[in-house]
């Protein structure tokens, strides 16, 4: 044998052989991943129904092949609700006009990353008839929170008089792309998604899946005009459409119950059976936080009819009405005896100020009694009642013990304990003492829908009921009934 001194190994200290160089990709991932909790730390309730490894997901996606900090972004016509931060792995994108027929080149000459696998991120889109709040799934709370009408610019398109979807305030033309939950202008609903995705998230929406939120009534045409808007004009990979009832369940962690919506264009009344909506049940009603709004104006303008009180702003008015109304639980009472008025002053932008007395009560009451405004409809709490009526006599008591609350004209002071009561009488009444309605309303309900899709599109076993592109160009829009009913 020769001389293996060569190949003899050197012995390292075992003090050296602690001492291995940071691996930076992982303190880097761990950074991102710490810092992401403290912007926005999720509530129980999302831990609860989340995957046990997502924020695991989120942080891989966070990091990236080249991860760097994001800047803040700037949302093109909204309210940044989330802190204005980049979305995980997203690429700024200029918007402009035409911007959605624009994305594929864009994507391709900045080399933005490949799409991420279906199940990990996804877009989150509840589209109202006042606001459309957007964000990514995982998240609490939304990251943008926009008017869902837009001012139509003069050399766009002409406005007539009485034009659907089109509405002259202060001479100036505002287009509203949905309408008591229905979309009545397809056009305008297209620029606004471009808001939302390009100039609001700044993300490519050939990357990204998408989630949007769908009215319990709208007709079923519609879902495929929106499945031919996502896959043509924005070129998504992948879409769902879910009812707003469902969600809204969703966000409490159930999946049966009745869910009771009151926005700001419609209200809703839907069962719901092992995450299946009750169509055939589900009752809706027109009046609702926009025509509150018009309604407190009117009652204003009566009480004093001043030329200020006449020309007073739509937000300044509605402004009035989230900071002042509330539901009376006896409103006869209340309004035949002044010492139960308890009046209010609102100071406005102008320095003047307006004060309510009566009108504080009398403007959500349209919702409990549509009568007020001429219309022969029932109020919520009878829909709510009929509904669980037109179901199945061994379900009524299961569902009626997890009444959902959601939307933004659930928030009233008093709102709850009125439906509930209501509701409770109703039961009475028509001799089902047996059946106790139990009201379930979150403070977050106003962003409830939101939320529940945010939970729904982060769940493991959801991951398979996505309509895909490859879908979509096989079968066409039609699918979108087979996936989605």
């Amino acid at each position: 044998m020769g001389n293996n001194s060569s190949h003899k190994r050197t012995k390292v200290p075992k003090q050296a052989r602690k001492e291995k160089p940071p691996d930076v990709d992982t303190a880097r991932r761990k950074q991102l991943f710490f810092s992401h909790l403290k912007r926005k730390k999720p509530s129980a309730k999302i831990v609860l129904l989340f995957p046990l490894d997502k924020e695991q997901q989120l942080a891989e996606v966070a990091a990236g092949p080249s991860a760097q900090p994001g800047k803040p972004g700037e949302a093109a016509a909204g309210v940044p609700a989330g802190g204005g931060t980049e979305p995980p792995g997203a690429e700024p994108v200029a918007a402009g006009r035409g911007g959605a027929r624009t994305v594929a080149s864009v994507s391709r000459s900045r080399g933005v990353r490949r799409p991420p696998s279906l199940g990990r991120v996804a877009v989150v889109v509840d589209q109202g008839s006042g606001f459309t709040k957007a964000g990514f799934a995982g998240e609490d709370q939304p990251r943008l929170v926009l008017k869902s009408s837009s001012l139509v610019p003069s050399w766009d398109r002409p406005v007539l008089p009485g034009a659907l979807g089109c509405e002259l305030a202060g001479g100036v033309a505002r287009a509203h792309p949905i309408k008591h939950g229905v979309v009545v202008d397809w056009e305008a609903l297209e620029g606004l998604w471009e808001r939302l995705l390009l100039g609001g998230l700044r993300v490519c929406p050939e990357q990204w899946p998408v989630l949007v939120s769908d009215s319990p009534s709208a007709p079923p045409a519609g879902r495929e005009r929106v499945a031919e808007l996502l896959f043509e004009a924005l070129a998504v990979p992948a879409c769902h459409l879910a009812s707003t009832a469902l969600l809204a369940l969703s966000s409490t962690g159930a999946f049966s119950g009745l869910s009771v919506e009151a926005g700001a264009g419609v209200c809703h009344a839907t069962p719901i059976y092992a995450g299946h909506s009750w169509h055939e049940a589900t009752f809706r009603l027109d009046v609702a936080g926009s025509t509150l709004s018009r309604y407190l104006r009117d009652l204003l303008v009566a009480a004093c009819p001043e030329l200020r009180l006449q020309a007073l702003p739509r937000k300044a008015v509605t402004q009035l009405k989230k900071r002042c109304c509330y539901v009376s639980l006896d409103f006869e009472g209340d309004l035949h005896n002044p010492a139960r008025h308890h009046p209010a002053s609102f100071c406005l932008g102008n320095g003047g100020s307006v004060c309510l007395s009566s009108e504080r009560f009398r403007c959500p009451e349209p919702i409990f009694q549509p009568s007020l405004l001429g219309q022969a409809e029932p109020g919520l709490p009878t829909m709510a009642f009929r509904a669980l009526q037109r179901v199945p006599a061994t379900l009524r008591t299961r569902l009626a013990n997890t009444v959902v609350l959601a939307g933004g004209s659930t928030l009233f002071p008093g709102f709850p304990e009125r439906l509930e009561m209501e509701l409770q009488a109703q039961c009475r009444r028509h001799g089902s003492g047996a059946m106790q309605p139990r009201l379930v309303a979150k403070p977050g309900r106003g962003t409830a829908v939101w939320t529940g899709g945010s939970m729904v599109a982060s769940l493991r076993s959801f991951q398979c009921r996505w309509m895909t592109r490859a879908m979509y160009q096989e079968c066409g829009s039609r699918l979108v009934h087979e996936v989605f009913n």
